[in-house]
């Protein structure tokens, strides 16, 4: 199985900017970058997506991971294809979803929280796990369902995470996250949202240690 690695990241974290419109993208997007963020997710349900993912793939630098969430149909991943997305996340597990994500070269992050859900998408070849909600199954019930998967996969804890408890997880050996509201909500200015990079590289670099 080819299964496409996720890339070499100083902090895996990724920014979840559900809601965001079109004109709103280039602002937003280069704050993030500037203030130290790689990977960022435009879910599919946020006005004009694609048109957004478009403009911040443009913008952003060959080693900033761009890409779509809520992501249902191999449809939609053909579209995500077209407007340079190199990221899939979904909130379910859809193996030709996954397979088709894959077959572009894209890193995948499907949703799971069941042990039977995290291992039909490492079947499906999928980079990594989003498990959500991260704040129901805490870090202990993470790693148990950890315990029976490929070590190779990335895990990531997306659902009530933010630089408010990062510690309660990277304690645990658990080091990628989704961050959602705690960094990004429509109608927050470039200046809020580069704060709220600001803090939450911090304590990021705070809970690993770096």
């Amino acid at each position: 199985m080819n299964r496409i690695p996720f890339p070499a990241m100083k902090r895996p974290l990724i920014a979840i900017l559900r809601g965001i419109k079109p004109e709103e993208t280039e602002g937003v997007v280069a704050a993030l970058i500037e203030n130290g963020l790689t990977a960022i997710e435009i879910p599919l349900n946020s006005p004009e997506p694609f048109k957004s993912i478009e403009i911040a793939a443009k913008l952003a630098p060959a080693d900033v991971l761009i890409g779509a969430g809520t992501v249902l149909t191999t449809e939609a991943v053909d579209n995500l294809h077209n407007a340079g997305g190199k990221l899939l996340v979904t909130p379910n597990v859809d193996p030709e979803v996954i397979i088709r994500a894959r077959d572009y070269g894209m890193v995948t992050m499907p949703g799971v929280f069941t042990p039977t859900e995290a291992l039909a998408a490492a079947r499906a070849g999928s980079t990594g796990l989003k498990f959500f909600p991260a704040s129901v199954l805490g870090p202990s019930g993470i790693n148990a369902i950890r315990a029976i998967l490929p070590p190779e996969l990335t895990i990531a804890a997306v659902g009530g995470v933010s630089d408010k408890n990062f510690a309660e997880y990277t304690n645990a050996g658990i080091l990628a996250f989704g961050l959602g509201t705690s960094i990004y909500k429509p109608g927050m200015t470039v200046a809020e949202v580069a704060e709220r990079a600001k803090a939450t590289i911090y304590a990021y670099d705070a809970a690993v240690g770096a």
